[in-house]
């Protein structure tokens, strides 16, 4: 899991960010709104624990960014307010749980572990085994492939690139995310290895048919739906 922490108080930040790096998950911090949406950026977390105060905006701001990057991302509010109206203001603008500060690690914790647990129930029961981009489907159980109704046929690591594509829609992947999710090995920066699997893909995903797979001068790959769909 990927958590993305957003407050100002750096001493906080370090001690909440330790509390879940002990609990096996990827973190990295942020300490004001214009590195929280860098970072979410890069990062694409699952969670973001975002802190209501910031120097140069508030959460609620932060969280209306975050979500044209990531609308499914969990977030968890952190606030020294506790006002009713505070917390009502949070669930509104789209956040999902809240703390009030002073708070137990513990307790942080364990809310990040509701959201991500239910989160993912969420996802299981909309999407079930299959991921539709436009006219392409994944059946992942029973991997298959098709585009338009005809079959495309995939090597095992085709499938594993598409898979990881499809299942970031829109989003702009970096090579080396690719290489991090897709292999899960190091090439020794040898990125072109994403190259080659890319140009694979697209001769069968998109060939003779509006390309859905994109290239992003100087930051990555991204698949979406063709511009006539």
């Amino acid at each position: 899991m990927r958590v993305l922490v957003v407050d100002d108080d750096p001493d906080l930040a370090e001690v909440l960010s330790g509390a879940l790096r002990y609990e096996g998950w990827e973190v990295r911090t942020a300490c004001d709104g214009a590195s929280a949406a860098a970072g979410a950026r890069e990062l694409l977390p699952d969670a973001v624990v975002l802190d209501v105060m910031l120097p140069d905006t508030d959460g609620f701001a932060v969280l209306r960014d975050l979500h044209t990057v990531l609308p499914g991302v969990c977030v968890l509010f952190l606030t020294a307010r506790d006002a009713v109206e505070d917390r009502i203001a949070g669930i509104t603008a789209g956040g999902d749980d809240y703390v009030t500060k002073p708070f137990s690690l513990e307790e942080v914790v364990a809310r990040l572990r509701g959201l991500l647990r239910r989160a993912g129930m969420a996802r299981r029961a909309d999407e079930g085994p299959r991921l539709v981009v436009g006219d392409l489907s994944m059946d992942e159980e029973a991997r298959e492939v098709t585009r338009g109704g005809d079959l495309v046929e995939l090597s095992p690591t085709e499938f594993e690139l598409l898979r990881y594509l499809m299942r970031n829609p829109r989003r702009v992947l970096s090579k080396a995310q690719i290489l991090d999710r897709v292999w899960s090995y190091d090439f020794g920066g040898q990125a072109h290895v994403v190259e080659l699997y890319i140009s694979y893909l697209r001769k069968k995903v998109d060939a003779g048919r509006e390309p859905m797979i994109h290239t992003v001068r100087g930051a990555g790959y991204v698949i979406k739906p063709a511009t006539g769909r």
